[in-house]
């Protein structure tokens, strides 16, 4: 069913009664019991502190949680000035969906901005609602990034893959493109709001990327704010990332279509204006798996080494045939090699339409040698020098670009070899 809106009636009513409000809040959320509480309670504070006189508005859009998160937010007092509302978004389940229904309930009341924060979050600050919404308020800015004092091995998705190909493609350095809190104007949301992606993969998982890739490519007014130390519920990239990274990888590769046109014409990168806090916080380290992710890469091998080899340039393969037999402490994927990869493998996304889902499946252990090799080359520095590692991965993407522009501009395959490999995608199994 296509929806129209977000909205559900319980929704619609009390926005009408709100009729008019300054700022708009939102927490996205599903099964957060945990945490919510506390981010709630933290988005309020900060309200109160920096625009007490300001008409607030806190929306908790929940996708049907199975747990009690619904029942602690309306038991979560609030400054009784404020307004509350917990609701359930109408349209397919995700994320996006969720902010679509705060983004229609902002544009309602004609909010001057609008600030997402995640669920999960435990670092949250009443600060952080002033470093995401004063640029929107009091600068003129319609698009505000997050950027954390994350550990090395946090947000192994944006180092290795997200951050590159945004920066590289883009030519924005937007540290966090996928940081999931963010603020907007009144304008960016109406530009969203106006968009046909709602019910599309958009937004059941790749929110968070359109949204700063629209920012960009359209030419809104973006800046980042660093909010400090982020601490939320941990995953491990050996164990927990696999289906987010290729959710956000199909999201990556789908607007590389989208907006060719715009990002080959782009030649190096700029930075954008940085607020919030000025130090840096070394936050407490969280453990992964080495072997795991080494394991999955080797495994991977032996079932798609074949088509790797048919879709690489000899040169990425034998890299990778000698990872296969490397022991741990010499598992090391040179960064090169990996923008060359990521780069020809967006190629050929590109170029079949079919089978996409198989292609990203055969690109997700690749993901994990990665990740193998980053922990490894950064295995005795502090977080801070790592982050110096990120940049410099960032800097040989954009000197690989012209090897993107080679391959997605080379002609398709021949239809008989076209054909052999979608009969492997077809069989092989991840």
């Amino acid at each position: 069913m296509n929806y129209d809106t977000a909205f559900r009636p319980y929704l619609a009513k009390r926005i009408e009664k709100i009729e008019a409000a300054d700022i708009v809040v939102g927490i996205p959320c599903y099964n957060n019991e945990t945490t919510i509480a506390n981010v709630l309670k933290q988005v309020s504070r900060g309200l109160a502190k920096h625009y007490k006189s300001a008409r607030s508005v806190i929306l908790v859009s929940d996708g049907g949680s199975t747990d009690d998160t619904r029942e602690v937010v309306r038991e979560e007092e609030i400054e009784p000035w404020q307004e509350k509302i917990v609701f359930i978004y109408r349209g397919i389940s995700g994320k996006g969906t969720a902010l679509r229904a705060i983004f229609e309930a902002a544009e309602e009341v004609g909010a001057k901005a609008c600030a997402v924060v995640d669920a999960d979050l435990r670092s949250i600050t009443p600060e952080w609602i002033k470093y995401l919404l004063e640029p929107v308020l009091e600068r003129g800015y319609q698009f505000v990034a997050p950027i954390y004092s994350r550990y090395k091995y946090d947000g192994t998705i944006t180092n290795n893959v997200v951050y590159n190909l945004t920066r590289a493609l883009y030519g924005r350095r937007v540290r966090q493109p996928i940081g999931g809190d963010f603020a907007f104007s009144r304008d960016m949301v109406s530009s969203y709001l106006k968009q046909n992606v709602w019910m599309t993969d958009v937004a059941r998982f790749g929110i968070d990327i359109w949204m700063t890739t629209t920012a960009i490519t359209q030419g809104f007014r973006l800046c980042q704010s660093n909010l400090g130390v982020k601490v939320h519920d941990p995953k491990d990239p050996g164990s927990s990332l696999g289906p987010m990274f290729r959710q956000v990888l199909w999201t990556l590769f789908t607007l590389m279509e989208q907006h060719a046109d715009s990002w080959k014409k782009v030649h190096g990168s700029e930075p954008a204006e940085t607020f919030g806090l000025t130090e840096f916080i070394e936050p407490e380290p969280i453990e992964v798996n080495l072997d795991l992710l080494i394991y999955n890469y080797k495994l991977g091998f032996q079932h798609f080494g074949t088509l790797w080899k048919e879709l690489l340039s000899p040169g990425c393969y034998d890299v990778l045939h000698r990872l296969a037999g490397a022991e741990s402490k010499d598992f090391l994927f040179p960064v090169d090699c990996w923008a060359k990869t990521l780069y020809e493998l967006a190629a050929t996304f590109h170029h079949w339409p079919k089978n996409r889902g198989k292609l990203i499946d055969v690109i997700s252990p690749l993901y994990d040698g990665r990740v193998a090799s980053f922990i490894n080359q950064t295995a005795d520095m502090r977080t801070l020098e790592a982050e110096r590692v990120v940049e410099e991965q960032a800097e040989v993407f954009e000197r690989e670009k012209g090897y993107l522009l080679q391959v997605w501009e080379r002609e398709e395959k021949e239809p008989e070899e076209k054909s052999f490999f979608q009969k492997i995608l077809r069989s092989w199994r991840p």
